[in-house]
């Protein structure tokens, strides 16, 4: 089983851009996490907000794995502890698909996305920079592996 972080938004800070690769590094070996950075849509002035998160969306839709389980991130979701997760990261292996999570556009996610999920995750009730979602996102799988793999990461 491979996952796949696809986020709408280019060039994060550098600072996340550390912190993700050091969860992807360390989540390898139990769950390889692939980023796929999709181009945001045009916004600004005299600009449709709606079209660009339409856009967004094909872009995100185009990048999901074949026959993938989508999980969206979104404030609307399901919020799911540490322990919670490390049970969903163990149903899923079950089913012997390849994963995907989504972390949409300043908008949230294309109603084409939100049909597309499967399921949906809140990270809390907090709205979150979307490129710290990454690192958030990132982090809770590796945590939810090495629960998983009964390793010390996880001392709650």
């Amino acid at each position: 089983m491979k996952a796949k972080l696809i986020a709408v938004g280019e060039r994060p800070p550098a600072w996340v851009t550390e912190g993700f690769e050091e969860y992807r590094k360390r989540l390898s070996h139990w769950l390889p996490l692939e980023l796929v950075e999709v181009a945001p849509g045009m916004r600004g002035k005299n600009r449709d907000a709606a079209r660009a998160m339409q856009d967004e969306g094909g872009r995100v839709l185009a990048a999901l794995p074949k026959g993938g389980l989508v999980v969206t991130l979104d404030g609307r979701g399901k919020p799911w502890s540490s322990e919670r997760l490390s049970q969903r990261l163990e149903h899923w292996r079950g089913q012997g698909r390849d994963l995907a999570f989504l972390v949409g556009g300043p908008e949230g996610h294309a109603p084409e996305v939100l049909a597309q999920a499967d399921e949906s995750w809140s990270l809390g009730p907090a709205t979150l920079p979307h490129m710290l979602v990454r690192l958030l996102v990132a982090e809770q799988l590796y945590r939810a592996a090495a629960m998983l793999a009964n390793h010390p990461y996880h001392r709650a």
